[in-house]
């Protein structure tokens, strides 16, 4: 009888929690919409301004807390990220916005809106798209002689630094790009913490003028990345990119390249989820490989649509410059899987076939513009596919032997425009 009175006991409490947590949410519901837009929004403190042949654009990126403030409700957690406009044309002629450009799965504001929506109260949904609407429609997308124009274009979200295309085409058909790069707060970004500019003091940097000296240089570096201890190789280092540290960055932005966060309990954690799960964590922190007595200055990556699939790199600047261009001395992987291994638990499985995700590279950078010329150097050493090396969790890889060197640019380069400079031929 006892069991009798505690089992309804527990079905009594059970039902008031269901019963409270129903009306909590259908008194939420009901509330009204309302959210709270500061009089001076900090997030246009951020804002970066850019001009061309009478056309100035302002653009700005509010970060997730600034999202729910101005908009009432989070927009991140949809996985919608409101990108602000300023378009002042003082131009003699009216141009069109094109927000396909910026993001070709963009959302209209009423989409938005839609997304946020409660299922209790019309009268709620109806301020929320006439607000959603309000903050966007004015930015849509004439923009006549004389008149300033400002608004949000809601895009799918992007953390680390977005790359943002603005694209105004005139009435004489004349088309205006302007590209943006910017920071969102929010997320602890590996190089975000390298003081890239005293990695070498000035005097003790040497400069190659003379080509030769320079290839010379690159094929004898290590073949590999090593260990902590510096006693085992790692990866092969088949990568060597030119640039400037602005160059570098944006290129691979543009290209849909990922920052990658620091590793600490809260990346830690999410990297644990998408692993358990399957899920993309497309910034998820990059184990540490070692050159020039130091671990990668940074990672990059592109996920697909699991964790245990990605194209992967790591970059070190090196102590040299060429022609007054600074170094980058690299390693690219593709992960194929994942496999469990006595050294680290379970790893990523990387495709044996390193040249081809090196030759991806050249491709990806090729088709987003930001290539401006390449060459192969050697110094990796050549490996067979019927004697591979292997890295240091004893995945095995086999190459030609030759590394990849590629000249990048922040700035859009056309194909017929790139250079191929036959130092040596894959």
């Amino acid at each position: 009888m006892d069991r009798i009175k505690r089992k309804k006991s527990q079905m009594d409490r059970s039902l008031c929690f269901f019963i409270i947590a129903f009306f909590s949410i259908a008194v939420n519901g009901c509330a009204s919409f309302n959210p709270h837009p500061p009089v001076e929004s900090p997030f246009l403190e951020r804002a970066q301004t850019k001009t061309e042949k009478g056309i100035r654009v302002r653009a700005a990126v509010p970060s997730a807390k600034e999202t729910l403030q101005i908009f009432g409700v989070d927009l991140y957690s949809k996985g919608i990220q409101p990108v602000w406009f300023e378009i002042d044309n003082k131009d003699d002629q009216a141009v069109w916005f094109m927000p396909v450009g910026l993001d070709p799965l963009y959302f209209t504001p009423l989409e938005a809106a839609f997304s946020s929506h409660s299922r209790f109260s019309n009268t709620k949904n109806l301020e929320m798209n006439r607000y959603f609407f309000e903050k966007g429609e004015d930015i849509y997308i004439y923009v006549r002689p004389g008149k300033i124009q400002t608004g949000f274009i809601f895009t799918n979200l992007d953390q680390g630094t977005k790359a943002i295309a603005v694209d105004l085409i005139g009435e004489d058909q004349q088309t205006r790009v302007f590209t943006f790069f910017i920071p969102i707060p929010g997320l602890k970004i590996d190089h975000h913490e390298i003081d890239f500019k005293g990695l070498y003091p000035p005097e003790k940097g040497k400069n190659f003028e003379d080509e030769k000296k320079f290839i010379a240089y690159l094929e004898t570096l290590p073949c590999c990345a090593v260990n902590k201890q510096g006693n085992e190789q790692a990866d092969p280092l088949n990568l060597v990119v030119i640039g400037s540290q602005k160059d570098v960055f944006h290129t691979f932005i543009r290209a849909g390249w990922d920052e990658t966060e620091t590793i600490t309990a809260y990346s830690l954690w999410k990297t644990g989820l998408s692993f358990i799960f399957g899920g993309r964590y497309r910034y998820s922190p990059v184990s540490a490989l070692y050159l020039f007595d130091r671990q990668q200055d940074t990672a990059l990556q592109k996920a697909r649509n699991t964790i245990h699939e990605r194209n992967h790199l790591r970059l070190w600047l090196a102590p040299v410059r060429f022609r007054d261009s600074p170094v980058w001395i690299g390693q690219i992987s593709r992960d194929i899987g994942v496999r469990f291994t006595t050294k680290t638990i379970v790893t990523h499985k990387i495709d044996p076939d390193v040249d081809e995700t090196r030759s991806f590279l050249a491709q990806d950078l090729l088709y987003s513009h930001g290539l401006m010329r390449y060459a192969f150097v050697k110094g990796v050493g050549k490996a067979p596919m019927e004697s591979p090396r292997h890295n240091l969790t004893g995945d095995p890889y086999f190459s030609d032997g030759l590394r990849l060197v590629l000249w990048v640019s922040s700035k859009p380069v056309e194909f017929e425009a790139v250079d191929f400079i036959e130092w040596e031929i894959p």
